[in-house]
């Protein structure tokens, strides 16, 4: 099974999350695949994911994209789960902070106001430090004109990596990607680290 969890403003119907799912259902996977349009609170949207956590039959594999790898790291750690992370909001309470005011979802269209308080609740989210590298990768592009990719890189140094030049915050080589998250979705986590690709 694979969660993955949207970046800020964003949908399932976010590319990367479209993507995958056309790629599991060509290859008769399309039901183990789950993208719940998370909440725009935080609190919220951690309790969406851990609703669907507990409905899952195995651990599932968490794919968080922007600050969907914010929420994926924290909920790796309770629950110990894998995660792979594509371009991480690894300091997302100072990221969004800029975000205070009205806001609208990038795909649906729907309107909201993003607040100090939800700025505190991603600080409450905080993981001072990965506990089992080996159950995380992190995808990131040095392209990212949202995040800088080195702040991902020094957080997760352990865990398994692919840093790839250029590109943006899209992670414009996700479809080279896809049967190898497939494959780390059921990889034993003692398969351990790669080198960085740079």
């Amino acid at each position: 099974m694979i969660l993955y969890l949207h970046g800020f403003r964003s949908s399932p119907r976010s590319h990367k999350a479209m993507v995958l799912h056309a790629h599991m259902q060509r290859l008769g996977l399309g039901a183990d695949f789950v993208c719940p349009q998370l909440s725009h609170d935080p609190q919220a949207a951690i309790l969406q994911v851990e609703k669907l956590i507990a409905l899952c039959d195995a651990a599932p594999l968490l794919i968080g994209s922007s600050l969907g790898g914010y929420y994926a790291t924290w909920l790796a750690e309770r629950y110990g789960l894998r995660a792979a992370l594509v371009n991480p909001a690894v300091v997302a309470p100072l990221s969004l902070s800029e975000y205070i005011g009205p806001q609208t979802n990038l795909y649906t269209g729907e309107t909201f106001d993003f607040t100090q308080a939800h700025v505190d609740a991603l600080k409450a989210l905080a993981v001072p430090r990965i506990t089992h590298p080996e159950r995380y990768w992190l995808l990131a592009e040095t392209g990212d004109e949202v995040l800088d990719y080195r702040e991902a890189v020094r957080f997760y140094a352990d865990c398994k990596h692919t840093i790839l030049p250029g590109g943006d915050h899209s992670f414009t080589r996700w479809n080279d990607y896809l049967d190898a998250l497939l494959d780390f979705a059921h990889a034993s986590p003692a398969a351990g680290n790669t080198a960085a690709q740079v």
